[in-house]
């Protein structure tokens, strides 16, 4: 149910999207505490994107999960953008990182929803 999606205009290579998407997944589940089974993460290398007008290296991430503690965004945003700038080299004053916890009958799985 968690969906982590990362997106930058770093070039990056098939194997290191698949590096990274394992790398993140881990996270995902850590920070969330939900079993890694239940995670997908989206890596998406050579985007067209800048950031305040620069087309400086940047990012952005998109974190939803059932049930995302809302008091907790500021910490898994500390995580996230420490894993980030670690891994890709990214300043964390150039990602974005969005929220969001939809409702159990808006998301999908298997042939039915969480509702």
């Amino acid at each position: 149910m968690p969906l982590l999606h990362l997106a930058t205009n770093l070039e990056m290579h098939p194997e290191s999207e698949l590096t990274m998407a394992t790398t993140l997944s881990s996270k995902a589940a850590e920070l969330l505490g939900k079993p890694e089974s239940y995670v997908m993460v989206i890596v998406q290398g050579n985007q067209n994107m800048t950031f305040g007008g620069s087309s400086a290296p940047c990012a952005y991430l998109q974190l939803k999960s059932l049930g995302l503690p809302e008091e907790r965004t500021g910490d898994f945003s500390a995580a996230l953008c420490e894993q980030i700038g670690k891994e890709l080299g990214i300043d964390t004053d150039r990602i974005y990182i969005e929220f969001s916890s939809p409702p159990r009958h808006m998301w999908g799985w298997n042939g039915s929803t969480f509702g």
